[in-house]
């Protein structure tokens, strides 16, 4: 049986920004996926919302897995422009995520993929997950738009967020962080990375 990963006093805060709920956990490792603005046209997302609600009838807790795995097909088709494939916006946004490594998270793992990243981190104990989602994506936001010479919404608004229970799913979830860009066609893709747990 695999180790359980949440700490033993779970005390569970859930949160929604409208439309995925977020479960907050101190002290817990998540699996946090967020996108570009423009990766998926409506009409996809449309369609996801309606086998999300289809699906939500007929599955239990694995929903949210399910949700997120069909999300990420329809990004791994690199849809939109594409911005993190600009060598220095992907570099930005990575060492964003190292600035406070080991201060208010561990980082465990991550890849940039062309229109959305993937973060495996512990979330210490007192740090909001909320705020440094909204930390990293202000930063980068700002940093891509001065590269790229525009204005606007860089990142879509709502992220993606997952607690990881046990040893075997954190090693599943590893797994599939490492293997997004051989899944998505792209070869000898420099941007991913794990800690060697």
């Amino acid at each position: 049986m695999a180790r359980n990963l949440l700490p033993f006093s779970t005390r569970v805060k859930i949160r929604s920004r409208g439309y995925l709920p977020h479960w907050e956990v101190d002290d817990a490792i998540y699996f946090i996926t967020y996108r570009l603005a423009d990766s998926l046209p409506r009409q996809v997302i449309a369609n996801l919302k309606l086998e999300y609600q289809s699906a939500r009838r007929k599955m239990d807790r694995r929903l949210s897995e399910w949700f997120h795995r069909r999300l990420d097909e329809f990004l791994d088709e690199g849809r939109g422009a594409c911005h993190l494939k600009v060598p220095e916006i992907s570099k930005t946004v990575i060492e964003t995520w190292q600035y406070f490594d080991r201060q208010r998270y561990d980082l465990i793992a991550w890849c940039v993929m062309p229109n959305h990243v993937h973060v495996i981190a512990r979330i210490f104990s007192g740090a909001d997950l909320d705020r440094i989602l909204h930390s990293w994506k202000s930063y980068t936001a700002n940093q891509a738009n001065v590269v790229l010479g525009r204005r606007g919404r860089f990142w879509w608004r709502e992220y993606y967020d997952h607690c990881i229970r046990d040893e075997d799913e954190l090693s599943r979830t590893i797994g599939y962080v490492l293997e997004n860009p051989a899944k998505a066609g792209l070869k000898n893709w420099p941007y991913v990375w794990c800690a060697g747990w």
